[in-house]
């Protein structure tokens, strides 16, 4: 399945950090800013989860809801949470099936070695459940302007 702007977001049932059921149909009527990073704790994806912690008022009057998602544990998304103060949920995405469905978990390389990895992507979703927007050249610095240009 190919994710293009104007067609449906591909729905997926996943655990956020608290082990609470993170369901995409279910935010149907509100905008979605869903954003796949590599890892926690990790210098980019810090600047980036901030970037998003720091602006995350002026997403809650626009009715945006954001959701981070990796495929580290629940247990590293708490830790993640706490030290950074995120307002927001992050999904663990251990069997990487939501990767796959928005074609996130990719083949990439670093210094000649291959290997499999997260694809740093962003999508914002609107109120309909499509695709308003995809944002793969991610500015982890200002990713908030990106998303709202």
């Amino acid at each position: 399945m190919s994710i293009e702007i104007g067609k449906p977001a591909p729905d997926f049932e996943a655990k956020d950090q608290n082990g609470n059921t993170i369901k995409l149909s279910d935010y149907r009527g509100k905008k979605v800013v869903l954003y796949f990073y590599p890892k926690d704790q990790t210098p980019g994806c810090t600047a980036q989860a901030c970037n998003l912690r720091d602006n995350y008022d002026r997403f809650q009057e626009l009715g945006y809801e954001i959701f981070g998602i990796s495929t580290d544990s629940e247990k590293s998304h708490q830790k993640f949470i706490e030290k950074q103060g995120l307002p927001f949920s992050l999904i663990a995405d251990e069997d990487k099936k939501v990767h796959e469905s928005y074609g996130t978990w990719v083949e990439k390389s670093m210094y000649g070695r291959t290997y499999m990895g997260t694809a740093r992507t962003t999508f914002v979703i609107d109120e309909q459940g499509n695709i308003a927007d995809i944002i793969e050249k991610v500015k982890t610095k200002e990713h908030t302007n990106q998303i709202l240009n």
